[in-house]
């Protein structure tokens, strides 16, 4: 059985919900607490929550992301582990440097909270490849500091080397390029803003968020 950890910040408010939809895809969960200074044995898939990491004091997840736990998720990531961030879990993988780029302040100076459209824009990836190219999919999202922001020659780099994973068919924040998702390099860490563990169940108003959770468990087994 696949492993995946949940790591819970002072803050967080989507860490149970992300270990259930874990579960419910068939991954046996372990819950991590930020100062743990390593993960438990055999994790396959890190999963940052979402919520407010330490009052997003400073800058979000910028905190977080120096917590004790940070150096076993760095060293989990560059030996091939998968890495799932979610909202502020984006926001923590990347002030990790995970990820390029930075999350800022929405554009329009709102907290938005609403269930969204989004665009798969790639299927090559382990956390997208149960969802058909270009496929439409209904995901909640809710948050301040969303507005995926990076430099024109990163711009071109994600896009050439196929990195974003999902785009907002109506953009909320003002990312740049409409950017709700993104990859890394080796395509085994994926940030995102909004919130597929909210979308696994159609009691919840979508079901669609379960196409992460299902990919993420196919493609780690053929991985």
């Amino acid at each position: 059985m696949m492993k995946a950890a949940v790591v819970t910040f002072p803050g967080s408010n989507c860490d149970r919900d992300l270990a259930v939809a874990f579960q419910a895809a068939g991954f046996e969960v372990a819950r991590v607490w930020h100062k743990d200074t390593a993960l438990p044995a055999g994790v396959d898939v890190v999963g940052i929550p979402g919520g407010f990491s330490f009052g997003d004091y400073l800058r979000c997840g910028a905190i977080a992301a120096r917590s004790p736990v940070s150096g076993a998720i760095r060293a989990h990531a560059d030996r091939g582990g998968f890495v799932l961030g979610i909202c502020n879990g984006f926001q923590v993988i990347t002030e990790m440097g995970l990820l390029p780029g930075a999350l800022m302040r929405n554009a329009g100076l709102k907290f938005v909270c609403r269930t969204v459209t989004l665009s798969v824009a790639t299927t090559q990836s382990a956390f997208t490849a149960a969802y058909r190219p270009q496929q439409d999919i209904r995901i909640p999202i809710a948050h301040h500091d969303g507005n995926y922001t990076i430099d024109a020659e990163g711009l071109s780099r994600l896009k050439a080397e196929d990195r974003i994973a999902f785009t907002y068919a109506q953009n909320p924040n003002g990312s740049m390029a409409d950017i709700a998702g993104v990859l890394s390099e080796n395509r085994r860490v994926l940030g995102m803003m909004p919130h597929p563990e909210r979308a696994t169940e159609a009691a919840l108003g979508s079901a669609d968020g379960r196409g992460l959770f299902v990919s993420l468990m196919r493609g780690m087994a053929l991985a």
